[in-house]
């Protein structure tokens, strides 16, 4: 324990003498010299910020080009649904449609397929709205013919 006070009692002696003597030493130039330092480093570390996240921002997508690898079309075929609202106007409609459908369509051709698909669930509802009232109607005739 002794060796352990004494290391500290010499750390603080040593620290009080050096920051002591460094102090009575510095002439106005010095202290002119430190905070111009100081003032570069705080005007220019935003920039030195941003420089080195758009370097790690370059590394790491040609990291990703690298081990992505390619798919073709013919594996994405039947796995991606057609949205509807890909009639909207502007330059980003189509570039989600395209990476919705991941094919290249013109805008004829998708609209063409939507109304394809609309018709065919159009179908199907009016067929189940038919067995409903067909169902519904079997309950009624029950009801209203007497044996």
């Amino acid at each position: 324990m002794d060796a352990v006070s004494s290391i500290l009692v010499t750390v603080k002696d040593r620290t009080t003498t050096n920051l002591k003597t460094t102090l009575d030493n510095m002439t106005p130039e010095k202290w002119i010299r430190i905070i111009i330092i100081a003032g570069a480093y705080a005007l220019l570390r935003p920039y030195i910020i941003k420089l080195g996240a758009k370097a790690q921002m370059r590394a790491h997508e040609a990291e990703e080009a690298e081990s992505q690898a390619e798919i073709s079309p013919n594996q994405l075929r039947g796995q991606v649904d057609i949205p509807d609202d890909s009639d909207d106007e502007g330059p980003d409609a189509e570039e989600k449609t395209a990476a919705v459908t991941a094919t290249e369509w013109g805008k004829k051709a998708r609209r063409r397929q939507r109304n394809v698909i609309k018709k065919l669930l159009d179908a199907e509802e009016d067929r189940l709205r038919q067995l409903q009232e067909d169902e519904e109607d079997k309950d009624i005739e029950e009801f209203l013919v007497k044996p």
